[in-house]
């Protein structure tokens, strides 16, 4: 039986927590906002509004910040990658 040393096992987790990180935010997604109109997009969490998705729309979350009311905000992109800006992380559904 192989013995494990502190240092792989950090090295194991850190790396299974690496990886499930990232494929966690490169689920795909969709824009869900519960009101029925288009959702603005921003250009940093809480910041400008530079543009507005419509429901249903397919995004891919790379990023999450929190605002400092604690609330969380997702950076979105297209499916091809395009960046397209920040959201209310609570209007987005990722499957």
């Amino acid at each position: 039986m192989r013995k494990l040393t502190q240092k792989s096992v950090l090295l194991a987790v850190a790396g299974f927590g690496a990886v499930f990180a990232t494929q966690a935010l490169a689920d795909r997604c969709k824009v869900t906002d519960p009101t029925g109109t288009p959702l603005n997009v921003r250009a940093a969490p809480q910041g400008k509004v530079t543009g507005q998705l419509p429901n249903g729309a397919q995004v891919q979350m790379v990023e999450t910040d929190s605002d400092a009311q604690g609330k969380t905000w997702a950076r979105i992109t297209r499916m091809d990658g395009r960046p397209v800006g920040w959201v209310f992380r609570e209007f987005v559904s990722c499957y």
